[in-house]
């Protein structure tokens, strides 16, 4: 690893992190750059999981130092999201390389899509463990199936399922989202690494810099202008996906 790669790293993964924890989309954004610095696919995607990590325990500590938090139902939703995810896991670890970067490319232009949607204004309420039913334990198997088969844009189905389903507010989604995806990446990297598909150290510097975005997010979040910084963060990514579409 040169000096510029590991800095492009640090400075993409930076983005990434504070997009993840505030909307969705930072793996559009580290996965092709992992490939770019000469990474298979499945490895990109392993090696990916050591930032999303990182970054996911950053987040969660500094919500929980914040005082907020909404365990009783982070770990209930958390149990059917890591049974998906070790599923998801294991089929990324095998598939054929091709059919891999087939979906990735699938994947980012669907979650960059469903981002520039806009979001309709609901009347939200807390979340409660009473709410929950079977219905919402099975979106939360998939979410994890696909998060822990590709990660990409996985922040758009948990406003799916936490903000238009359920109802709770924005902030809330993202502090209940960092614990989950915290939760489900653990076996999910765990696999790949089993599989030989993660680069540690590589993993731990694009992690410095999603953890430091993290660290960011967490304080925005919780800020009145936290929405405007997701909506100009999304244009701004969706524009980078697009060209790195075109010039791949």
């Amino acid at each position: 690893m040169t000096l510029m790669e590991a800095m492009a790293l640090v400075a993409i993964g930076g983005v990434a992190g504070f997009i993840n924890v505030l909307s969705a989309g930072g793996s559009m954004l580290t996965l092709p750059l992992l490939m770019f610095l000469g990474l298979p696919a499945q490895v990109a995607n392993g090696t990916n999981r050591v930032a999303i990590t990182l970054q996911s325990v950053t987040a969660v500590g500094s919500f929980l130092r914040a005082g907020h938090s909404n365990l009783a139902v982070s770990i209930r939703l958390a149990i059917p999201a890591v049974a998906g995810s070790l599923l998801g896991a294991w089929t990324a670890s095998w598939i054929p390389e091709a059919i891999f970067e087939g979906v990735l490319i699938a994947a980012m232009i669907g979650a960059s899509v469903f981002m520039l949607l806009p979001q309709p204004r609901l009347d939200t309420r807390a979340l409660t463990p009473d709410r929950l039913g079977l219905v919402e334990y099975l979106a939360l198997f998939l979410i994890g199936l696909y998060g822990g088969f590709i990660q990409v844009g996985v922040g758009a189905l948990f406003i799916v399922v936490l903000y238009r389903m359920l109802k709770i507010d924005l902030p809330q989604v993202n502090v209940i989202k960092v614990f989950i995806i915290l939760v489900y990446t653990l076996p999910a990297l765990a696999i790949f690494a089993t599989k030989g598909q993660v680069l540690w150290v590589t993993g731990l510097v694009l992690a410095l810099g999603n953890m430091a975005g993290a660290m960011m997010a967490v304080k925005v979040n919780m800020g009145p202008k936290g929405a405007q910084w997701i909506k100009w963060l999304t244009l701004v990514m969706v524009a980078a996906i697009l060209l790195r579409l075109i010039l791949y």
